[in-house]
């Protein structure tokens, strides 16, 4: 005997609950599947960042824009605080090449509407006094935003399932298919079906397995991401803040600076943010390991050699946990949203690598608006799953 929804989505991360929320309150009826617990993967795993300096005009940056619109009045409509505020960003610069590079991104971004600018020296000095004396100019954004990944899950779960949503937990999805009558079935470990018009594949870095289920071929991978989470502290500086390397690298590989060859390995990157209870976050690495979450001595070594380096006074903060999730990747750094064309009624909301937190109010309204017919928010052509077939058909066209 199956139980019938109008939509099923497996994965209970951000992801999921975010789509479940806006699909619940357009008056759809949703089930949830998690394999573990809900929020356990890398949503309960990662730093809690809208972060707009970190992205090229275009797509993503669009959704950051619309995402943190939704972030800015979502306290009020799920009734909780999600420890949402607005302490602005720092990109610290090290040296003039990587001036230049920024000068030019940062006016790009400008070009869309990014309340972005370079900052001077002294003005770098007087909002992070504690950073080393070596650093010679920063970028700015005081629309770089924040939030409580787990109170956002938290109001997710509480307001969804006051609309009729249901969640199951500890519940693994062992197969899917597709019944005579076009709906589609679930079997789970325990021997539980469910069926529903629409699958939604919410499983973050799981999603290609979830694919392989209906032989859908999703091209995300995961990178694992360490950090570490200090002790409450007094505030260390206004903003929260990164180095330029990261975003140089990201926009002129051919600059990135030799490290040695562990470094390398692990992708390091420069992230220092304050969190709603006065803990920092550190980090952070991405690294191709698979499944592998587990964290490691010479990431974490590496991290706080890193951090001591930017803010030398802290050498004397307490480290009182490190974490590690997986990031889901896509291959061509865009998030996959929409409907598989082959498979009617299978859609995918996944590989937003660190802009899970970050995307998933704009990504689970824009599902919701997709599943029920109506316009998006923002034109998500570019993020179709059918991105990926028509890329296979152009490669496999014969030459003229």
């Amino acid at each position: 005997m199956s139980t019938s929804y109008d939509v099923i989505a497996i994965g209970g991360g951000i992801m999921g609950l975010a789509c479940g929320y806006y699909l619940s309150r357009s008056g759809k009826r949703v089930l949830i599947l998690e394999k573990g617990e809900f929020g356990g993967g890398a949503s309960g795993a990662c730093d809690d960042m809208i972060l707009l300096q970190s992205k090229k005009p275009g797509i993503n940056l669009d959704l950051a824009f619309r995402s943190l619109d939704l972030y800015a009045g979502l306290s009020r409509e799920l009734d909780e605080d999600l420890g949402f505020k607005s302490l602005g960003g720092m990109i610290l610069i090290e040296s003039k090449k990587h001036l230049s590079i920024m000068e030019e991104f940062v006016a790009q971004q400008q070009k869309s509407g990014l309340e972005v600018e370079i900052i001077s020296k002294r003005e770098l000095r007087r909002r992070q006094p504690h950073a080393r004396e070596n650093f010679i100019a920063s970028t700015f954004s005081a629309r770089d935003s924040q939030v409580d990944p787990f109170r956002v899950m938290a109001g997710f779960q509480k307001r969804g399932r006051a609309l009729g949503m249901t969640m199951k937990r500890r519940t693994e999805v062992t197969g899917i298919e597709q019944t005579g009558s076009g709906l589609w079935r679930i079997t789970t470990a325990g021997g539980s079906r469910y069926e529903a018009e629409t699958v939604l594949n919410t499983a973050g870095a799981w999603a290609p397995l979830v694919g392989q289920m209906v032989d859908v071929e999703i091209p995300i991978t995961p990178k694992r991401g360490q950090l570490l989470v200090t002790e409450q502290i007094p505030p260390i500086g206004e903003t929260n803040v990164w180095s330029a390397e990261y975003i140089v690298t990201k926009l002129k590989p051919e600059l990135a600076q030799k490290r040695e060859a562990e470094l390398e390995r692990i992708g390091l990157g420069f992230s220092f943010s304050r969190t709603a209870d006065q803990n920092y976050l550190i980090g952070s690495t991405r690294e191709l390991v698979g499944y592998d979450k587990s964290t490691t001595y010479t990431a974490l070594k590496a991290i706080i050699r890193q951090v001591v380096d930017f803010f030398p006074l802290m050498k004397e903060v307490h480290i009182i946990r490190a974490i590690a999730g997986l990031r889901p990747s896509c291959v061509d750094g865009k998030p996959v949203v929409g409907e598989h064309p082959d498979r009617p009624g299978f859609f995918t909301a996944a590989g937003h690598e660190g802009d899970g937190i970050a995307l998933a109010p704009i990504t689970g309204l824009i599902i919701s608006q997709l599943l029920c017919g109506r316009e998006t928010e923002l034109d998500v052509k570019e993020l179709t799953p059918a991105r990926f077939v028509q890329a296979v058909s152009r490669q496999e066209a014969p030459m003229n």
